[in-house]
């Protein structure tokens, strides 16, 4: 990576992170699902872009893709706590939310499809696309507004994930560069070093206990430490990976060049989008 490339992702960093922890830190949680639904609709967006050649088909995929990640979010008597509602109403809500997100997920870009095929060759694949980037991308990232809506400390949570995912990376990428040259996964992912992989569990775990330490050490446990950052680090390695899979497959380097010395903004979440769910069930199970 070259000086000027370090000092793009240094400069984006400076300016993100402040406005992101300030977001994530009021008190509030809808503030955190704007900056998350923009998130996905942005990741959404790029990952359109590459797999769906008709300009039309994105647009599409982004208005159901955002009407799934909403459903997810506000269909729950927790998000629409200044409605009035009986307690029987707000279980069934809470068990029917979810299940509406999926079904928008999948019923209308089957619809769609269905009555605009276009090319019918190619109609399964790119309704394939667009379901699995409406499920990988927009119900995922909004794991983590459900993190800051339903969790004790969320925005502590909710930070912990990004830093697992972020100083992971950081741990990787220096590992990688002066510890070792053995070849990962060269056939997704040439760059990726055993090495590298090492230095991001070992970054990960420490960004974990840090957080433990500093903010969450009324909250979690050594045990919930270890729970949360080795599967969390591994998660967040797998989903770098499967994202690096989707753009050797379609032939692009970077998902897109949203942020200057990041890529695109999927580029920056791929792995947030593996470890948010897990932190997101483990804590709400556990804790």
């Amino acid at each position: 990576m070259a000086l000027g490339n370090l000092a793009s992702r240094a400069l984006v960093a400076v300016v993100a992170v402040p406005v992101v922890l300030l977001i994530l830190h009021l008190d509030q949680p809808e503030p955190t699902f704007v900056l998350m639904f923009v998130a996905s609709l942005l990741a959404m967006r790029e990952l359109f872009g590459m797999t769906l050649p008709d300009p039309r088909d994105r647009v599409a995929g982004l208005i159901m893709g955002g009407a799934s990640a909403a459903a997810l979010y506000w269909l729950s008597p927790v998000a629409l706590h200044w409605v009035e509602m009986d307690h029987a109403t707000g279980e069934r809500l809470l068990l029917a939310g979810p299940l509406v997100a999926v079904m928008l997920a999948v019923i209308p870009p089957g619809l769609y499809y269905l009555f605009r095929f276009g090319d019918i060759d190619t109609s399964a694949q790119r309704a394939a696309y667009t379901i699995m980037g409406i499920v990988y991308v927009g119900l995922t990232c909004t794991c983590l507004s459900l993190c800051k809506r339903d969790l004790p400390k969320g925005s502590d949570f909710v930070a912990l994930i990004l830093l697992i995912a972020w100083v992971g990376d950081t741990g990787a990428y220096f590992a990688g560069r002066f510890l070792g040259n053995a070849k990962l996964y060269p056939a997704v992912s040439p760059k990726k070093t055993w090495a590298g992989a090492i230095g991001g569990l070992a970054g990960s775990t420490a960004a974990v206990v840090v957080m433990k330490l500093a903010f969450l050490d009324d909250v979690l446990s050594w045990f919930d430490v270890v729970a949360i950052a080795i599967p969390g680090a591994i998660l967040g390695q797998l989903g770098d990976l499967f994202e690096s899979l989707l753009k050797r497959s379609v032939g692009v380097k970077d998902s897109g060049s949203l942020l200057p010395g990041h890529g695109g903004m999927l580029d920056r979440i791929d792995a947030v989008l593996f470890i948010g769910p897990y932190v997101y069930l483990y804590v709400l199970i556990t804790l």
